[in-house]
Protein backbone atom coordinates (compact mmCIF):
# COMPACT_ATOMS: atom_id res chain seq x y z
CA UNK A 1 0.00 0.00 0.00
CA UNK A 2 2.37 2.22 0.96
CA UNK A 3 4.21 1.78 -2.91
CA UNK A 4 1.05 3.05 -4.33
CA UNK A 5 1.23 6.49 -2.07
CA UNK A 6 4.97 6.68 -3.10
CA UNK A 7 4.07 6.31 -6.90
CA UNK A 8 0.40 8.51 -6.57
CA UNK A 9 2.60 11.33 -4.73
CA UNK A 10 5.12 12.24 -7.83
CA UNK A 11 1.94 11.58 -10.15
CA UNK A 12 0.59 14.27 -8.14
CA UNK A 13 3.29 16.78 -8.13
CA UNK A 14 3.07 16.18 -11.85
CA UNK A 15 -0.38 16.61 -12.30
CA UNK A 16 -0.76 20.20 -9.83
CA UNK A 17 2.38 21.90 -11.34
CA UNK A 18 0.51 21.28 -15.13
CA UNK A 19 -2.45 22.03 -14.30
CA UNK A 20 -1.74 25.17 -12.31
CA UNK A 21 0.49 25.81 -15.75
CA UNK A 22 -2.47 25.39 -17.48
CA UNK A 23 -4.79 28.12 -15.39
CA UNK A 24 -2.20 30.50 -15.64
CA UNK A 25 -1.84 30.47 -19.72
CA UNK A 26 -5.40 30.88 -19.87
CA UNK A 27 -5.13 34.31 -17.80
CA UNK A 28 -2.60 35.47 -20.31
CA UNK A 29 0.55 33.87 -17.94
CA UNK A 30 3.47 31.67 -19.31
CA UNK A 31 4.28 29.97 -16.32
CA UNK A 32 7.01 27.02 -17.97
CA UNK A 33 9.71 28.67 -18.49
CA UNK A 34 11.74 25.63 -18.12
CA UNK A 35 15.14 25.32 -19.98
CA UNK A 36 14.83 29.13 -21.77
CA UNK A 37 17.64 30.36 -19.71
CA UNK A 38 19.46 27.31 -18.76
CA UNK A 39 19.79 24.34 -21.09
CA UNK A 40 21.17 22.26 -18.74
CA UNK A 41 17.71 22.25 -17.26
CA UNK A 42 17.12 19.64 -20.33
CA UNK A 43 19.56 16.93 -18.47
CA UNK A 44 16.82 16.78 -15.61
CA UNK A 45 14.00 14.64 -17.20
CA UNK A 46 15.04 11.95 -17.94
CA UNK A 47 16.36 11.54 -14.16
CA UNK A 48 12.94 12.59 -13.23
CA UNK A 49 11.91 9.68 -15.69
CA UNK A 50 14.45 7.32 -14.23
CA UNK A 51 12.90 8.09 -10.42
CA UNK A 52 9.42 7.53 -11.71
CA UNK A 53 10.43 4.11 -13.29
CA UNK A 54 12.22 3.11 -9.43
CA UNK A 55 9.04 4.14 -7.60
CA UNK A 56 6.36 2.38 -10.45
CA UNK A 57 8.36 -0.68 -10.24
CA UNK A 58 8.43 -1.02 -7.16
CA UNK A 59 5.00 -0.68 -6.17
CA UNK A 60 3.66 -2.08 -9.47
CA UNK A 61 6.24 -5.28 -9.46
CA UNK A 62 8.08 -4.55 -12.53
CA UNK A 63 11.67 -5.18 -13.25
CA UNK A 64 13.57 -3.04 -10.82
CA UNK A 65 16.78 -1.45 -10.67
CA UNK A 66 18.85 -1.22 -7.52
CA UNK A 67 18.44 -2.79 -4.29
CA UNK A 68 16.45 -1.38 -1.61
CA UNK A 69 18.58 -1.16 1.67
CA UNK A 70 15.91 -2.07 4.48
CA UNK A 71 12.47 -3.38 4.84
CA UNK A 72 10.58 -1.56 7.68
CA UNK A 73 6.82 -0.88 7.27
CA UNK A 74 6.57 1.87 10.18
CA UNK A 75 9.49 3.24 8.83
CA UNK A 76 7.56 3.27 5.30
CA UNK A 77 4.00 4.98 6.89
CA UNK A 78 6.72 7.64 8.37
CA UNK A 79 7.59 8.49 4.68
CA UNK A 80 3.83 8.60 3.57
CA UNK A 81 3.39 10.91 6.52
CA UNK A 82 6.33 13.37 5.30
CA UNK A 83 5.09 13.05 1.61
CA UNK A 84 1.45 14.11 2.37
CA UNK A 85 3.42 17.13 4.29
CA UNK A 86 5.18 17.66 1.06
CA UNK A 87 1.97 17.40 -0.93
CA UNK A 88 0.01 19.89 1.31
CA UNK A 89 3.13 22.45 1.59
CA UNK A 90 3.38 22.48 -2.03
CA UNK A 91 -0.25 22.73 -2.56
CA UNK A 92 0.02 25.80 -0.45
CA UNK A 93 2.89 27.20 -2.07
CA UNK A 94 0.97 26.74 -5.38
CA UNK A 95 -2.17 28.59 -4.20
CA UNK A 96 -0.04 31.19 -2.16
CA UNK A 97 2.09 31.80 -5.54
CA UNK A 98 -1.08 33.55 -7.48
CA UNK A 99 0.16 34.45 -10.85
CA UNK A 100 3.50 34.42 -9.95
CA UNK A 101 4.13 30.79 -10.30
CA UNK A 102 6.80 30.09 -13.18
CA UNK A 103 8.70 27.08 -13.92
CA UNK A 104 12.12 28.23 -14.23
CA UNK A 105 13.35 31.95 -14.08
CA UNK A 106 11.83 34.51 -15.71
CA UNK A 107 13.47 37.99 -15.40
CA UNK A 108 11.58 39.75 -18.33
CA UNK A 109 7.48 38.70 -16.98
CA UNK A 110 7.93 38.32 -13.44
CA UNK A 111 5.21 38.22 -11.54
CA UNK A 112 4.76 39.75 -7.92
CA UNK A 113 7.25 39.05 -5.28
CA UNK A 114 5.44 36.82 -3.14
CA UNK A 115 5.67 37.01 0.82
CA UNK A 116 2.34 35.97 2.13
CA UNK A 117 1.00 32.39 2.68
CA UNK A 118 3.68 29.67 2.50
CA UNK A 119 5.99 32.06 1.23
CA UNK A 120 6.15 33.78 5.16
CA UNK A 121 7.30 30.47 6.28
CA UNK A 122 9.93 29.89 3.72
CA UNK A 123 10.98 31.54 1.13
CA UNK A 124 11.59 28.32 -1.36
CA UNK A 125 8.28 26.39 0.11
CA UNK A 126 8.45 24.54 -2.97
CA UNK A 127 11.72 23.15 -3.13
CA UNK A 128 11.12 22.45 0.65
CA UNK A 129 8.27 20.71 -0.79
CA UNK A 130 9.99 18.49 -3.31
CA UNK A 131 13.10 17.74 -0.62
CA UNK A 132 10.20 16.40 1.51
CA UNK A 133 8.46 14.22 -0.91
CA UNK A 134 12.02 13.12 -1.97
CA UNK A 135 12.40 12.10 1.53
CA UNK A 136 9.69 10.64 2.08
CA UNK A 137 9.55 8.74 -1.47
CA UNK A 138 13.03 6.94 0.03
CA UNK A 139 11.70 5.86 3.29
CA UNK A 140 8.70 4.18 1.41
CA UNK A 141 11.12 2.62 -1.23
CA UNK A 142 14.52 2.56 0.67
CA UNK A 143 16.33 2.16 -2.92
CA UNK A 144 19.78 3.06 -2.83
CA UNK A 145 19.64 5.09 -5.89
CA UNK A 146 16.50 7.03 -4.50
CA UNK A 147 19.40 7.83 -1.67
CA UNK A 148 21.64 9.34 -3.91
CA UNK A 149 18.43 11.05 -5.55
CA UNK A 150 17.85 12.64 -2.09
CA UNK A 151 21.48 13.97 -2.05
CA UNK A 152 21.94 14.76 -5.68
CA UNK A 153 18.27 16.58 -5.48
CA UNK A 154 19.23 18.68 -2.08
CA UNK A 155 22.14 19.75 -4.37
CA UNK A 156 20.51 21.49 -7.15
CA UNK A 157 17.99 22.69 -4.95
CA UNK A 158 20.37 24.55 -3.68
CA UNK A 159 21.60 25.45 -6.76
CA UNK A 160 18.88 26.69 -8.33
CA UNK A 161 17.57 28.59 -5.23
CA UNK A 162 21.27 30.57 -5.30
CA UNK A 163 20.30 31.16 -9.43
CA UNK A 164 16.72 32.50 -8.15
CA UNK A 165 18.04 34.56 -5.63
CA UNK A 166 20.43 36.44 -7.83
CA UNK A 167 17.39 37.09 -10.08
CA UNK A 168 15.31 37.85 -7.81
CA UNK A 169 17.97 40.22 -5.72
CA UNK A 170 17.87 42.05 -9.70
CA UNK A 171 14.08 42.07 -10.14
CA UNK A 172 13.50 43.07 -6.57
CA UNK A 173 16.35 45.13 -4.95
CA UNK A 174 15.62 45.52 -1.63
CA UNK A 175 12.80 44.97 -0.79
CA UNK A 176 13.75 41.08 -1.48
CA UNK A 177 16.33 41.64 0.62
CA UNK A 178 14.27 42.70 3.45
CA UNK A 179 12.21 39.96 3.16
CA UNK A 180 15.42 37.56 3.10
CA UNK A 181 15.97 39.02 6.67
CA UNK A 182 12.58 38.23 7.81
CA UNK A 183 11.69 34.44 6.62
CA UNK A 184 14.31 31.91 6.11
CA UNK A 185 15.40 29.78 3.27
CA UNK A 186 13.71 26.64 3.89
CA UNK A 187 11.97 25.72 7.13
Amino acid sequence: MTKYIAAATLALLVILVLVRARQLKKMGVKAIQFGERDKKDFLIPPFALLLFYIVLASAFELPKIGAELFADGFIAWIGVAVCVIGILLFTYALVSFGKSFRVGLDEEHPGELVTTGAFAISRNPIYTAFGLVLIGVFLIIPNWIILIYVFIGTWLFNRQIRLEEQSLKKIYGKKYAEYCKRVRRFL
